[in-house]
């Protein structure tokens, strides 16, 4: 059997990593700066990390969710306090896709309506419901274009009145920062006027923190810099440095039931350890407030860099927008400076790091890009 050839995939081989140095099988050494699509929050094999998911694995890796797991509620603790979401309830399950797939599914059963409102190059996952709001046809099967999906231009509050006012919407569903679209920030006014709308007309916001939450922006979710509140708010890509997990981080307006929601793999007790060891480790590092420093660092020195038209994003959640001469500049930093960065499309480079990057490794960059387009 070989694999299913899905991935255009580089000659790289990573075997061995720590903070943001990645080894290659052919000994090159690499400076992580996208983290595996946002997925490294903490930084790679961090001992406190290693050390958790070591203790939890050597005792019980797994069990169903038919038992009592007091780590799941460590964890739902802990994130609350962290989050500032204390008296919301958290849903585990395994991945970004997954969580917004749950997400929709609540708001659906709460106000038991099918209509969801998303917008204009979203991204929310490849399952069938979170693939459908996404707006990329290309990814989409005839199987999954049987929701019921509205997609209108982001920031434009007169599109989504003009929808709501209809009174068949359940949902709508809004990235933080849309990431691969190409680091679009909905405007902090848009962002207050949509939760009014919502509340106006019934409809639940859902929030997709998956690759703009846990700190990633100098806030613990992106949503939090408009001084919002969601009702639902969806995160996994940094929750557990790589481990497998999603979370649904569910308003207490809206009420459980038994059978409502379901997972096998779910919220098992090696998940459960890795997501505590990076909340433990975010707040005693302070990776919150070193993703405002270091992303302001990086924005102040970027900007004004011949190859950039645009800047845009938060903290460390950066995107550059490469003028067309400069279009192969996101494999000219892999190639000749060993860096490894994130891509939308063919012109934008998507910085992403670890959110224990330092300012070194920031001058680092910063001296490769400008060496490379001087």
């Amino acid at each position: 059997m070989d694999l299913f050839n899905v991935y255009p995939l580089w000659d790289i081989e990573p075997i061995e990593a720590k903070g943001c140095d990645i080894i290659a099988k052919d000994g090159q050494h690499y400076t992580d700066l996208y983290g595996g699509h946002a997925v490294i929050s903490i930084g790679h094999s961090h001992p406190k990390y290693i050390e958790k998911i070591s203790n939890q694995v050597s005792k019980l890796g797994f069990y169903s969710n038919a038992v009592q797991n007091s780590l799941q509620k460590e964890l739902a603790k802990k994130l609350g306090e962290v989050c500032g979401y204390e008296d919301y309830h958290l849903f585990l399950c395994n991945s970004g896709a997954e969580a917004n797939e749950n997400a929709l599914k609540v708001a659906s059963f709460h106000t038991g309506k099918a209509k969801v409102l998303a917008f204009q190059k979203a991204f929310h996952g490849r399952t069938s419901g979170a693939v459908a709001a996404t707006d990329n046809p290309k990814i989409q099967s005839p199987f999954n274009k049987g929701h019921n999906i509205v997609f209108v231009p982001l920031n434009d509050i007169q599109a989504v009145e003009n929808e709501l006012i209809k009174g068949d919407f359940c949902a709508v569903i809004i990235e933080g920062i849309q990431g691969v679209a190409g680091i679009y920030s909905p405007e902090v006014e848009f962002l207050k006027s949509l939760r009014a709308l919502c509340d106006k007309y019934g409809v639940v916001l859902i929030l997709d923190e998956i690759q703009s939450g846990y700190g990633r922006t100098g806030k613990f979710f992106a949503h939090q810099h408009a001084d919002i509140q969601a009702d639902i708010i969806t995160t996994a890509k940094g929750m557990a440095n790589g481990f497998p997990i999603g979370g649904v981080i569910i308003s207490p307006k809206i009420k459980a039931e038994f059978g409502m929601l379901g997972t096998t793999f779910g919220g098992n007790h090696l998940a459960c350890a890795a997501a505590i060891a990076v909340l433990d480790i975010i707040k005693s590092e302070n990776l919150i407030e070193n993703a405002k420093v270091i992303g302001d660092y990086l924005f102040e020195k970027l900007e004004g860099n011949r190859a950039i038209s645009e800047l845009r994003g938060k903290g460390l959640m950066i995107g550059m927008e490469i003028k067309p001469e400069f279009e192969g500049l996101r494999n000219r930093l892999l190639f000749e400076k060993h860096i490894f960065t994130g891509g939308a499309g063919k012109n934008v480079i998507r910085l992403l790091p670890p959110l224990c990057i330092t300012k070194e490794i920031a001058d680092q960059f910063i001296e490769a890009i400008n060496e490379l387009t001087k």
